[in-house]
């Protein structure tokens, strides 16, 4: 967030380049975006611009002078959101003895922090799973930087629930509407019961074999997959040092990694 007391000065500066007031908000706009001062901030130090005072400090405030939001509470309430950034603001002023509203200004005016959801993902990684990926990307980081086609012969795979039906997202369902327009409505959906498991091998171009599967994947399935379907075995053999499984799926399990040597053999005998 940008200071606002940079914001004055450039406002300043404005007013002694002779712009005018209007001119000056679509300037800080253009330069702050959404950080920029109001329309109403703006024409108000147009005004006492004018009247001859050229400070840009804040005009002292009537009534007793505020003294929650000094150096010494914003650096206690950073202590303790530092501990556990999950604290309430309820929690953060019981712990700190500092009044609510005083806590909520610290946080969002003086720390310039604001409550966010935290973002779903599958499942949380561990230690040892972060540094396979990062050895993982540079060792394909080293294959690129000395094979430009590398990438254009690797061949992987996955599988997914493929449903009857998919219920619409809320992004999808997503409408324009002027501000009296009433807000749009949908019912409730549940996702369909009919459902088939999608099993499918491909490169950088095009999908290279498809296969729906009646039920749950496990690693016996990818390997009577690998050993029925001519094309994807042909494939996987012709480039079976590229041949990179999708990590935490069944077909990284050993008997379908573990096969692709007998697979080779076999194709010779």
């Amino acid at each position: 967030m940008a200071d606002q007391k940079e914001q004055r000065v450039c406002v300043k500066f404005c007013f002694l380049l002779g712009k005018s007031a209007a001119e000056t908000v679509g300037m800080l706009q253009q330069a702050f975006n959404d950080d920029a001062l109001g329309k109403s901030q703006v024409y108000e130090w147009f005004s006492r611009f004018k009247s001859g005072n050229m400070s840009t400090e804040d005009m002292p405030r009537p009534g007793r002078p505020s003294t929650g939001r000094n150096d010494e509470n914003i650096a206690k309430i950073k202590r303790a959101i530092d501990e556990d950034r999950r604290k309430t603001i309820d929690q953060l002023s019981e712990e700190t003895n500092i009044s609510w509203s005083t806590v909520q200004r610290i946080l969002t005016e003086g720390l310039h922090m604001r409550r966010v959801s935290a973002k779903f993902v599958p499942r949380l990684l561990g230690d040892d799973q972060r540094e396979n990926r990062v050895n993982v990307c540079r060792d394909l980081k080293s294959e690129v930087q000395n094979d430009p086609e590398f990438l254009k012969r690797i061949v992987t795979g996955n599988e997914s629930w493929c449903y009857g039906y998919d219920i619409e997202s809320k992004q999808s369902s997503s409408q324009w509407k002027t501000p009296t327009s009433p807000r749009p409505k949908k019912a409730r959906q549940v996702r369909s019961s009919v459902k088939r498991m999608l099993i499918c091998f491909f490169d950088v171009n095009v999908i290279v074999h498809k296969k729906f599967h009646g039920k749950f994947v496990s690693s016996e399935s990818w390997s009577m997959v690998f050993r029925r379907s001519s094309s994807i075995a042909r494939l996987i053999l012709a480039m079976f040092s590229s041949f990179l499984p999708v990590e935490g799926r069944p077909g990284r399990g050993m008997s379908s990694v573990d096969m692709l040597p007998d697979l080779k053999r076999e194709n010779h005998s």
